[in-house]
């Protein structure tokens, strides 16, 4: 019986210009010395992983899957969170986002968001090269500043705005579709999708497009205050893939959910490495192995506590143990008896 595999380890969090978090070979051997058997890697960082000549090369592709296999790992997924993020920008965060892109985009929004959906792109056609199945990436955002109804919004605002966010995804969902690849969104604050209902929102803009899925990383639920298992049971036909991450909420008299504009270690919500803050980990890999969930369970490591090395060493072997091997037979097969369409109505009284 299949299984969710793992366990897997974004690498984002991790990358830097110090050995061996500064090359794909390295930092891979180190993910695998840790006990991980898969990496997600992030495509923003030429250095790590070329994703515009990944998207032309299969030469190229096949030697990074040969250095992973080399370090003792494989390809889990690519990631476009930074690169989705620019796929749609109010201008009120222009500024800010044009961190994401070449230095050369910035100040000039419209390049910048063509520029976006061509890596988008470039990703379908390197995931597909990679023999991957799933994409992580952001929803960008028009309407995160309208998240609280103050001033009231004007009517068809909301709708007209996913609209919008449709027509810039659909030609992306498209290149995916083409690909064999579905778009995992990471459903997240600050983005238009970022709860069960936006992405209801979304989905019904797009038709109901078949690639249009769900990264699912309870942490960002947490901080919402959003029930994660009932977010299983409602959308798990669409959750493709899966972020471990932990969190936890502790609300005062003094600050909630918005937290007050505090740095990330004095607000309500938190990040936490695994084990550390309140995720029912128990509860989300039974619903997910449940409804046969078959794809990465993926540390993303973010705590405001804990040192990053040591929140991977703890991630293996936390995930290792919250993996199921789904049953290959009934607990109560020792009680059964043999059975037949007869039998059955002699049991049911149905036999004069």
């Amino acid at each position: 019986m299949s299984a969710i595999k793992g366990p897997a380890i974004f690498l984002a969090q991790f990358l830097s210009d110090q050995a061996p978090f500064n090359r794909l070979d390295t930092i891979a051997a180190w993910a695998a010395d840790l006990g991980y058997k898969g990496i997600q890697v992030p495509t923003s960082d030429p250095a790590i992983f070329d994703l515009e000549r990944a998207a032309e090369s299969q030469e190229y592709c096949d030697e990074i899957m040969e250095t992973c296999r080399k370090a003792g790992v494989e390809i889990t997924e690519l990631s476009t969170h930074l690169q989705g993020q620019l796929v749609a920008v109010h201008p009120a965060y222009d500024e800010l986002f044009d961190n994401f892109a070449p230095e050369h985009l910035h100040g000039n929004p419209k390049a910048r968001t063509e520029w976006a959906i061509n890596q988008l792109k470039c990703a379908a056609k390197a995931s597909q090269r990679l023999g991957l199945k799933a994409h992580a990436t952001f929803s960008g955002a028009l309407m995160w500043h309208l998240v609280y109804p103050w001033p009231q919004r004007p009517a068809g605002l909301v709708e007209q705005g996913f609209a919008e966010l449709a027509n810039r995804w659909l030609p992306i969902l498209d290149a995916f579709d083409e690909a064999g690849v579905d778009v995992c969104y990471e459903i997240h604050p600050g983005e238009d999708i970022h709860d069960g209902a936006t992405f209801e929102r979304f989905l019904n803009a797009v038709d109901n497009h078949p690639r249009a899925n769900i990264l699912f990383d309870p942490s960002h639920y947490v901080l919402q205050q959003l029930d994660y298992l009932d977010f299983i049971d409602r959308y798990h036909d669409r959750i493709k893939m899966f972020h471990v991450k932990d969190a936890e909420f502790n609300p005062t008299g003094r600050s909630g959910v918005y937290g007050g504009y505090e740095d990330w270690v004095d607000r309500p919500g938190r990040f936490r490495s695994l084990g550390d803050g309140q995720v029912d980990f128990k509860g989300i890999f039974s619903k997910l192995t449940q409804y046969g969930f078959e794809g990465w369970a993926v540390l993303e490591w973010e705590c405001c506590l804990k040192d990053s090395n040591q929140g991977a060493a703890e991630g293996a072997p936390f995930i290792a143990s919250h993996i199921i091997q789904r049953a290959t037979h009934a607990f109560d097969d020792f009680a059964g008896a043999t059975s037949s369409d007869t039998r059955n109505r002699r049991i049911l009284g149905l036999d004069e």
